[in-house]
């Protein structure tokens, strides 16, 4: 059965999103070896899971782009989890719709193995933790503070270090394990 991994960037005082929605302050940290360890982590999903802002904003641009992520984000199996979405014209797109939790147990189920890698939005991130189905969470840390935003965890929550990578240009990516 397959995992569901959480990828996330997250600033020094928690937040994944500045209150204005922007995603300039994710370059703060940024080095090759830690575009390298993200590579690794999209590339070797067995299909990306997004909620349907994101889907939105990647489907207009990942479809026509180039560079070292496009092949993985257009070639691997990606599904929207969405209730309004009616349609999804970008290739190997799959919507969910019903109950989140239900879903990602049915796709986890269906693959053999591997992990489903889920990405933000923020609503869609904080949804996920809440359904406590996440095996995994991969949160880079960058070195940045945005004093306000929104943040993907509201309760406490038990989760167990697995790994850091210490990245040359000051982020941080943390691997943690969820406790059932």
């Amino acid at each position: 059965m397959a995992s569901l991994v959480l990828k996330m960037s997250v600033s020094l005082d928690g937040y994944v999103a500045p209150i204005d929605g922007s995603t300039d302050w994710i370059a703060a940290g940024s080095s090759d070896d830690a575009l390298s360890w993200t590579i690794d982590t999209v590339s070797k999903a067995s299909a990306h899971l997004v909620g349907a802002a994101t889907y939105s904003g990647w489907a207009s641009y990942w479809p026509g782009a180039s560079g070292p992520f496009a092949e993985a984000m257009n070639e691997i199996p990606k599904v929207v989890f969405s209730n309004s979405l009616a349609s999804a014209d970008w290739d190997e797109t799959t919507i969910a719709t019903g109950n989140l939790a239900d879903a990602i147990t049915r796709l986890k189920q269906e693959r053999p193995d591997g992990y489903l890698l889920a990405h933000g939005g923020t609503r869609f991130a904080r949804s996920l933790v809440e359904t406590g189905l996440i095996d995994e969470y991969r949160l880079v840390i960058h070195p940045v503070i945005l004093g306000s935003g929104e943040r993907i965890f509201l309760a406490p929550l038990t989760i167990e270090p697995m790994s850091t990578t210490v990245f040359s240009g000051g982020a941080v990516a943390h691997v943690f394990a969820a406790h059932p």
